[in-house]
């Protein structure tokens, strides 16, 4: 089946629309290293791929999830995918509005 393609399941992963961006963690752990570079947010391991993102505030998480497990699926090379949400982006906007709101 070959190897999974970090590269690929990054692209993958970006184009999901509950997916702001890929997390390398405060330290780029969660990364594929390839030669000369790495790929945040992508990590191959031996019996699986992990994938960590960062969702869009007002999503759905466990549907970002399944959203982004079926993207890498296909591009897993037959490994079982796991899916770690690390973090949200959420709106400016949306705080200032909440802040108003407690005021």
């Amino acid at each position: 089946m070959g190897d999974p393609d970090a590269d690929a399941i990054a692209a993958a992963v970006l184009a999901c629309p509950g997916v702001a961006s890929l997390y390398g963690g405060p330290l780029n752990e969660f990364a594929a290293y390839l030669p000369g570079r790495t790929v945040a947010g992508v990590r191959l391991a031996e019996d699986r791929v992990e994938v960590h993102v960062v969702a869009r505030y007002g999503t759905v998480l466990p549907a970002v999830a399944g959203e982004v497990r079926a993207a890498v699926v296909p591009l897993a090379a037959g490994l079982p995918v796991e899916v770690h949400i690390d973090d949200l982006d959420v709106d400016p906007t949306h705080l200032e509005l909440t802040e108003a709101a407690r005021a």
